[in-house]
């Protein structure tokens, strides 16, 4: 059963993974800030496979500034 659990939280988790890097990948995020967002991805992304519960913390923490920074969900 635990297993189940894990699977439906990395499938959950990938997709808001491909979500944030939708949004990241907007043309109208500076480059600068693009490449700051991506590495921070990239490791969100490293620790999912290693820890979910921790990898799915990150990403609520970034997502969250994507959404003060104004960057649109689409």
């Amino acid at each position: 059963m635990e297993r189940d659990g894990q699977l439906e939280l990395y499938g959950v988790l990938a997709a808001r993974l491909k979500q944030a890097h939708t949004r990241v990948a907007n043309p109208e995020v500076p480059d600068g800030t693009r490449r700051e967002l991506t590495r921070r991805l990239l490791a969100v992304t490293a620790v999912a496979k290693h820890d979910l519960a921790d990898a799915a913390r990150r990403l609520e923490v970034l997502t969250a500034e994507l959404d003060d920074l104004g960057i649109p969900d689409h």
